[in-house]
């Protein structure tokens, strides 16, 4: 397949799937929304579909993967807040980091994986249960 058509598919996916996990993060009124989660994902699928298709190798694509995830770590912690002994927007740090490996996922090529990890995510940010036992114990 061309590699800009392939690429284009790529950010398209990248678009759609960020877009659904940064939904349920925006619909709770949480600091990262939707675009942040869809600019996230769409550029690191990006970057990484560009490397790929133009025949870098693949130790520098390994590289590139790696310096995403360390740059949007920072990303993430900005949305960290502290306030008092409550800290808020851990889970959406990691879902902004989350979407960023999202986002790797799709620049290499593996739709379908994308599609099951992006479902999952969705499922675990949905899952309200979790924080309602970890505050009764």
């Amino acid at each position: 397949m061309d590699p800009h058509i392939l690429t284009v598919l790529h950010i398209l996916l990248a678009v759609v799937l960020g877009g659904i996990v940064g939904f349920e993060r925006e619909r709770h009124g949480h600091y990262a929304g939707i675009r942040t989660h869809i600019l996230v994902c769409m550029s690191s699928a990006f970057v990484v579909s560009v490397f790929l298709s133009y025949g870098f190798a693949p130790d520098s694509v390994a590289r590139i993967a790696g310096a995403i995830l360390t740059g949007i770590g920072f990303l993430g912690a900005g949305t960290i807040l502290s306030q008092g002994t409550e800290v808020k927007g851990l889970t959406t740090a990691a879902s902004v980091w989350g979407v960023a490996g999202l986002g790797l996922v799709i620049g290499i090529g593996a739709f379908l994986e994308a599609i099951v990890i992006a479902l999952v995510m969705v499922l675990i940010l949905e899952m309200r249960f979790f924080s309602l036992v970890q505050k009764r114990i």
